[in-house]
Order: C-alpha cells, then sequence, then structure tokens
C-alpha cells in the first residue's frame, strides 16, 4: 500500500461522526459522545464539526453533511496553482484544511478549501466564506490568525491562512484536563485582547470555542474561523437562524436575539470555564436539553471544582456567564481589562511580600488572619514602625493593593496639624482609619492589585513606614509603632 492509499484511508475515517454540541470526533458505532456525553438520535445524528446554525424541525431544506468526496482530496505533494499541498491537518463542514507551501513565497501555509459539493449544494456558502475571509483579512492581531489571500482555483474556493504549528486549545485541555488558574487566566487574556481587535472594528464572531483556537508552541493563543455558519435539525430549537456550538452560545441566542460583542465574551466565559476545570458549565443530553440548561439552570462554581482557584478568578467566570448579557463585560476590551486584573491578583501576595523584602536588613514580615501581612521596620534611634499589606474587598477587576502604617490615635485636637501635614506629603497621604473599633491616623496608598509589583511595595512601605513614625513623633511626641 503507498501513502496515497494510506491518506485516503485515514481520510475516510476523518468523515466519522462528530458531536452536534462539543464538536468532538468519535467513531459512528459509538451511541454518545466521549468528550461530553450528549447522545445522537434522530435528527440530531445530521449535526456536525463545523459552526451549529440552528432553526426550527422542518424548517429549509434537506440536512448539510461534511462529506467530500475522495477524488476531491488533495494528496501530499500535489499542487494547486501556486500552493503545494503537504498534509491534511483538519476537515469539516465547510471543506478541508491543508498545511501547504506557497511556492511563490516559500513559505508554510494553512490552506483551507471549500468542499465543491456543498458549494453545488447550498447558495450562500460562498458567500458566507468569503465572509469569513474578509472579516479574518481585516484583523491583524497577535491572537489572531492572519489571513494572506482569498481567491479561486478552478472549481475550488480557497483561503490562505497563517500556520500555527501548535495544536488547538481543545486539543490541551482534552489531553490534560485543567491547566490551572494562571496559565488559564492567560490564555483568556490573550483571547480577549485578540476579539477586542475585533470588536472594535465591527466583526462579532460568532462561534468562539477551543476548537476554533490556536495555541503556538510558545503558548501564544490564536483565534480562528470568523464567519462560518451551517444548518441543522433539531426538536424545541428556535425559529430563527443562529450560528454558534450549543455548548458555547449565550442565553440571549437562545431568545432570538441576535449574536453581539456580549455572546462572544460569553463564549469565552465558557472558554475560561473549560479551562479552569476540564468541564463545561452546562451540560445536556441532546442540544434541546442543553438549551434549557443554559437558559434555567446554574452551573457549579469553579471553587466547587477545585477549592484553590483564587476567588478574584471565581467572580471573573460569574461575570463572564452572567445569563443578562448587560451585566457581562461589553466587548473584548472590557473582558480583557476584567481579566488583566484578575491575572495581576492571581499572583499570591506572599510571593510578592517575599519579592519586596527578602535580603532585606531590618525588616521581617509576617502574616495575620485575614490574607494581609504585617511587614515590621526597624528604623534610626531604635524606633521601630509597622507596615501592613493588605487586599481591599472590592470585587475582581476593581481590587486594590492597600500599604498603611498606624500614626496616632485620631485625636480631634490633632486634626488640624495632620491636614496640615497631608498637603505637604509626597507619598501616600494621612486618613482615619478603624482598626479594633478605634479610629486611627494612617499614612495610607494604594495599587491596582493587579499591576503592583514587589518593587512598588518595597519602596511604598519603607516610606510609608518612615512617614507615619515621623509624624507620630511629630503629633504625640512618643514611639508605639
Amino acid at each position: 500500500m503507498d501513502n496515497g492509499e494510506l491518506y485516503l484511508q485515514d481520510s475516510c475515517h476523518l468523515s466519522n461522526q462528530y458531536c452536534p454540541a462539543c464538536n468532538q470526533l468519535f467513531a459512528a458505532d459509538l451511541s454518545s459522545c466521549p468528550r461530553c456525553g450528549a447522545t445522537l438520535s434522530g435528527a440530531e445524528e445530521t449535526w456536525r464539526r463545523d459552526t451549529t446554525m440552528l432553526t426550527a424541525e422542518g424548517a429549509g431544506s434537506d440536512p448539510p453533511t461534511t462529506e467530500i468526496e475522495l477524488d476531491q482530496l488533495l494528496l501530499p505533494g500535489q499542487t494547486l496553482d501556486i500552493y503545494q499541498c503537504q498534509k491534511m491537518l483538519g476537515r469539516g463542514g465547510m471543506g478541508v484544511v491543508y498545511l501547504a507551501r506557497n511556492t511563490s513565497l516559500q513559505r508554510l501555509c494553512a490552506l483551507k478549501l471549500l468542499s465543491p459539493r456543498k458549494v453545488s449544494r447550498e447558495f450562500d456558502y460562498v458567500k458566507r466564506f468569503e465572509n469569513e475571509g474578509r472579516a479574518a483579512a481585516a484583523l491583524v492581531h497577535p491572537n489572531v490568525v492572519t489571513t494572506h489571500a482569498i481567491g479561486r482555483v478552478d472549481e475550488f474556493h480557497f483561503l490562505e491562512m497563517e500556520y500555527v504549528s501548535g495544536g488547538s486549545l481543545q486539543t490541551e485541555v482534552d489531553n490534560e484536563g485543567a491547566i490551572g488558574p494562571i496559565r488559564s487566566t492567560s490564555m483568556a487574556v490573550g483571547i480577549a485582547n485578540g476579539l477586542s481587535m475585533a470588536h472594535r472594528l465591527g466583526i462579532v464572531h460568532r462561534d468562539l470555542k477551543p476548537d476554533n483556537v490556536l495555541v503556538t508552541p510558545g503558548g501564544v493563543p490564536k483565534i480562528v474561523d470568523f464567519g462560518l455558519a451551517k444548518r441543522v435539525m433539531g426538536d424545541d430549537l428556535p425559529s430563527s437562524n443562529l450560528a454558534g456550538t450549543p455548548y458555547f452560545m449565550a442565553p440571549e441566542l437562545f431568545e432570538g436575539e441576535q449574536a453581539s460583542p456580549a455572546s462572544d465574551v460569553y463564549a469565552l466565559g465558557v472558554c475560561y470555564y473549560l479551562m479552569l476545570t476540564g468541564k463545561f458549565p452546562f451540560e445536556g443530553e441532546s442540544v434541546s436539553a442543553l438549551m434549557k440548561s443554559i437558559l434555567t439552570a446554574e452551573y457549579t462554581s469553579v471553587r466547587r471544582v477545585n477549592e484553590e482557584i483564587p476567588l478574584d478568578v471565581a467572580e471573573c467566570v460569574a461575570m463572564l456567564l452572567n445569563r443578562d448579557p448587560r451585566q457581562r463585560p461589553k466587548d473584548g476590551a472590557a473582558a480583557s481589562q476584567l481579566l488583566q486584573a484578575v491575572l495581576g491578583s492571581a499572583r499570591d501576595l506572599d510571593n510578592l511580600i517575599y519579592d519586596a523584602f527578602n535580603g532585606l536588613p531590618n525588616i521581617d514580615w509576617e502574616s495575620d488572619d485575614e490574607g494581609g501581612f504585617r511587614v515590621h521596620l526597624k528604623l534610626r534611634d531604635e524606633r521601630a514602625q509597622t507596615v501592613f499589606v493588605e487586599n481591599s474587598e472590592h470585587a475582581a477587576g476593581d481590587r486594590l493593593l492597600m500599604i498603611y502604617s498606624i500614626c496616632c490615635e485620631a485625636n480631634p485636637s490633632f486634626y488640624e496639624e495632620a491636614l496640615r501635614l497631608n498637603a505637604v506629603v509626597h507619598h501616600g497621604g494621612i486618613s482615619i482609619r478603624d482598626i479594633g473599633g478605634r479610629p486611627y491616623f494612617v499614612m495610607i496608598d494604594t495599587y491596582p492589585r493587579a499591576t503592583v509589583s514587589g518593587e512598588d511595595i518595597r519602596r511604598s512601605a519603607i516610606e510609608l513606614g518612615m512617614r507615619a513614625d515621623s509624624i507620630e513623633f511629630r503629633l504625640t511626641g512618643r514611639d508605639v509603632n
């Protein structure tokens, strides 16, 4: 058997069933999806891997097929115009993607070819394909797969795209399960950044999912596949056309609303949940059951799945998956801002404190029962001062790191002098803070939790401690702290 025959056999194997809800490829003789457990029955057996366009049962023509005639597949080494195909990277309802070499520019690329059979069956198929190409070509961003060219050779319509040698995000989750809060959040930030550029240009992805996020060998996520859609049949589905993959579709889409940047943000939330837990937030044995779950059920918090996931991360997931689109980040830019804040706060405070003070003479620190730290400074003339470092109680994305040091009790007789001192303080400020039920003057400074560094903490703590000690001595003549 030669290589060409082997290639054809592999191609036949790849034409097996795809799960209608999550897109997992599995053998035709299985009755349920090995990834998500969805069952196939009746009309739902017609659903395939590429983007799903839902219509009420009975609407439209016969269900589409993903099959592509084998004599229309290109063999390794075969040339199509300036493209020399090396191997097939994947296939689905829209067509086939090959690793190819652009012989004119002598570079590798991913060449997506439409299925000629589908072109002949669906009058708007080429238009949807061209829409994807134009939408993708308008996006030039490190987190979006670049589209280099769109065209037609003989009966083949094609897109030439950047070749990403890594696998998909879905493959990573399938192989490893949950990938941890830091990596998950970092990946979500990259995806949100790519969405941000798309939304800025008025482009809604409509089908964001881990299968449509490629990951470079360096760990950079890149979004692919803008504008693809197909029609399917199913019970209890909306009468108007909807695009997406059911597990990642926002609740409002099932209720007949148009896809929007907020629905892309919801899909990002599902991707984030999946990366954190290895599971989907909502499940169902059929697409109809899944839809009902998305519309009415409550998902299990990521912290119940894994208690080591930080609270900030869980709060962020809740914001992205909010059933009300008005309560979610409105677009990719807002989601990116939130996720970057969470990524910064996901770094443990004890690591920041270690970076700030490790190896410095005359400084010791200890943790307290509230998750903060007390930093003890030894100053000149045998004086000492304690600086407190703790997180604020703001919601994820708005959280601050508060650094403060107690001056003395807030005696009303000190108010005027304290205000005068506050006018000349260059770092931080004098404030009144209740400690143990009693008001105290404190020197305080705050930083965004997401971006604060060990150097910021060290500089601020030493400066605030020295100024608080100076104010304490000036107001009371004593050394209490």
